[in-house]
């Protein structure tokens, strides 16, 4: 984890980036936690997933794969593929847990981060599940959010409360970290 912070830190510039990528890998930590996987490489995986985006700019063909092959030396293939396949422009099919979990923390940390902007406090700890589910429903808000890959959580056996719940756990010791 330390040697992707670094990593990170060499590849990306823009602090809201890096406050998106600390969040994945937030809630790839608390996915790995509850489906009892290697925690370690799913957090490392979660914060990674993006390191290319400043460098492909728009070419959003080349996004994931440019950063699987940033990370080669870091992780295993198994990584690299769900880094790969969380751009499904990149053709790379969803196969593994790891795969699944990407794409739903990317989705679900988005979706979180835009309720606790909405918040008085604008704040994390003030956001509830009933919130999340109220935000979820309302395809105008976070329009960028993918609902579907939200739903993902539920191939991994995960309800969408208790993914929600489950993002809220993990993002509330990030907070300060997040500026949320």
């Amino acid at each position: 984890m330390e040697e992707g912070k670094i990593r990170l830190r060499q590849h990306v510039k823009n602090p809201n980036l890096i406050k998106h990528m600390i969040a994945v890998s937030g809630i790839m930590k608390g996915l790995a936690i509850y489906l009892n996987e290697d925690e370690d490489l799913w957090e490392t995986v979660g914060l990674l997933h993006d390191i290319d985006y400043e460098e492909v700019n728009d070419d959003w063909n080349k996004h994931g794969l440019a950063s699987a092959e940033m990370v080669q030396d870091l992780l295993p293939e198994a990584a690299l593929h769900a880094i790969k396949a969380h751009n499904p422009k990149t053709g790379v099919e969803l196969e593994s847990k790891l795969d699944l979990a990407l794409i739903a923390a990317d989705a679900l940390s988005g979706l979180i981060i835009a309720t606790a902007l909405m918040m008085p406090s604008r704040k994390i700890a003030e956001v509830k599940v009933k919130s999340l589910n109220s935000k979820f429903r309302d395809r105008s808000f976070a329009r960028g959010v993918d609902r579907n890959n939200i739903l993902l959580c539920e191939k991994l056996g995960i309800s969408l409360n208790d993914f929600f719940s489950l993002g809220l756990t993990a993002l509330m010791p990030l907070s300060e970290e997040l500026g949320v």
